[in-house]
Order: structure tokens, then C-alpha cells, then sequence
């Protein structure tokens, strides 16, 4: 009996024992959990025919070490590396050279604790909701210039990631995209960025500078919240609204001076700030 069930060039299921994997060549894709939950699976190939990994494809592989990805493969789907903690060399060069690669799925390495650096090949447009959460062991992170967007939650939870440069060619940071980052030190969001989302950056304790362009207008709920190592933010003239808990809990913050500009502050955003001596408040709140 084949190891492979394969229709129409979909791999639908594997059916081995594990170990070093090689999907046959003439496999286009690879189907929604062909593999999920083989814990025996350490070493997977995949050959250059394939250009989709579907969802859930390697979902709870605990034991999958390495992977080897082809310059064919355009999408890796939700869920696709999910909890497989072992895997240790995706910010390899095989990863690196996946050009024709676009996007990143939902949770697509989510809890892969075992990562730690990571290459995103150029062609990425855009990183999924919560596509590196979790990754614990992650301590740097390459974003290239192509990706527009960063996910709500995409790298939140990363607690070994201590720095990160965030290209010029983005122009949103979502929701929760760093949070518990607990790791970063410095931030520098690009020129391009026209708004910081909700809880963006919560709780990164170690964040001790943060520069913000004038292209952002917006800094979201609970944006900064509890990044107690802040000691100086320099809000730009072009921000119009300091959302509900922005600065909340950044008790090592002195002093602020909100611009001309800004309209309203929302509530509680500079609650439990207990080192602050001194606010400037503009006229057009």
C-alpha cells in the first residue's frame, strides 16, 4: 500500500510511519491536514511540482525537525505548521528562496517554540493573523519590503524576539501584533504607517524606545499598555486621536506633550501612570 493518497495531484493523506518524508514529484499541492497530528513525522521534502501547502497540512507534527521548501509554493495556508515545536529550520535558505511565496496564513507557525530566527522571502505581501504567535524561541525576524500589512497578533507572545525593523512599505500595524513581546527594547515604525492598531504593542515590559512617524494619525486602544520600561515617547503633530488606554501602565514614563492637532484622549489613556510629572495638553482637545 502507497504511503501517499493522492487524487488529481492533491495529496489528501499520508499514510507512513514517519521519519525523513519525500512527497512524490507531480503533487501540486499539498491538501488540508494530509498530515496532521503524524508526531512520528521528523524531515519533510517537498518538491518543486508544489505551489500550496493547505490548512492544517502539518498541524501537531511535535516531532517535524526541518522542512524543506520548494520557489514553487505561492501560499502557506492556516494553520499549515501549528504547534510542530521541534521544527527548528525554517529561517533556512530554503525558506528564504520561496520568491514566488505572497502570503502567510492564519496561525500558520503558531506555537512553533522551537523556531528561532526567521527569513520572510520577498513576494510576502502579507502576514497572517497570528502566524508566529507564541514562537518563544524566536530572536529575529526579517520582514521584507513587500509585505504591506502585519497581522493582528502575528508575532504576539514572541518573548525571546528583543529587536525587529518593520519596512517602510508597511502601513498598518494590526491589533496585538507585538504584544507580550516582552523581549523588544526599541521599536522604529516606518514612514508609511498611518495607524498603530489596539494593543499593538501591550504589554512589551522591555520596550524602552519607540519612535513614531508623522505619518501615523491614530494610536489605538491600549496600544503601548503596560510597557513599563518606556521612559519617553514623542507623540508626532500628525496624530489626531490618543485612543482609550493608549499609554495605560508605562509607569516609567516622566513626561508626555500631546501636539497641536490632537482632538481627544481617550479614557484611561494615561491611567496608573505613576512617574509622570508633567503633561502638556494643546488647545484643540
Amino acid at each position: 500500500m502507497s504511503d501517499f493518497r493522492i487524487e488529481k495531484g492533491v495529496l489528501k493523506k499520508y499514510c507512513g510511519k514517519g521519519g525523513d518524508v519525500v512527497i512524490p514529484e507531480g503533487v501540486n499541492r499539498i491538501g488540508d491536514s494530509a498530515f496532521e497530528d503524524c508526531k512520528s513525522l521528523t524531515s519533510i521534502t517537498i518538491p518543486d511540482s508544489v505551489t500550496s501547502i493547505g490548512g492544517s497540512a502539518f498541524y501537531g507534527c511535535t516531532g517535524l525537525t526541518s522542512i524543506t521548501l520548494p520557489a514553487s509554493v505561492t501560499s502557506i495556508g492556516d494553520r499549515a505548521f501549528e504547534d510542530c515545536k521541534s521544527l527548528t529550520s525554517i529561517g533556512d535558505r530554503a525558506f528564504e528562496d520561496c520568491k514566488s511565496l505572497t502570503s502567510i496564513g492564519w496561525r500558520a507557525f503558531y506555537g512553533c517554540t522551537g523556531l528561532t530566527s526567521v527569513t520572510i522571502p520577498d513576494g510576502v505581501t502579507s502576514i497572517g493573523d497570528s502566524a508566529f504567535w507564541d514562537c518563544t524561541g524566536l530572536t529575529s525576524v526579517t520582514i521584507p519590503d513587500s509585505v504591506t500589512s502585519i497581522g493582528s497578533a502575528a508575532f504576539s507572545h514572541c518573548t525571546g524576539l528583543t529587536s525587529v525593523t518593520i519596512p517602510n512599505s508597511v502601513t498598518s500595524i494590526d491589533g496585538g501584533a507585538f504584544s507580550r513581546c516582552t523581549g523588544l527594547t526599541s521599536v522604529t515604525i516606518p514612514d508609511g504607517v498611518t495607524s498603530i492598531g489596539d494593543s499593538a504593542f501591550w504589554d512589551c515590559t522591555g520596550l524602552t524606545s519607540v519612535t513614531i512617524p508623522d505619518s501615523v494619525i491614530s494610536i489605538g486602544d491600549r496600544a503601548f499598555y503596560g510597557c513599563t520600561g518606556l521612559t519617553s515617547v514623542t507623540i508626532p503633530d500628525s496624530v489626531t486621536s490618543i485612543d482609550g488606554g493608549a499609554f495605560s501602565r508605562c509607569t516609567g514614563l516622566t513626561s508626555v506633550t500631546i501636539p497641536d492637532g490632537v482632538t481627544s484622549i481617550g479614557d484611561s489613556a494615561f491611567w496608573d501612570c505613576t512617574g509622570l510629572t508633567s503633561v502638556t495638553i494643546p488647545d484643540s482637545v
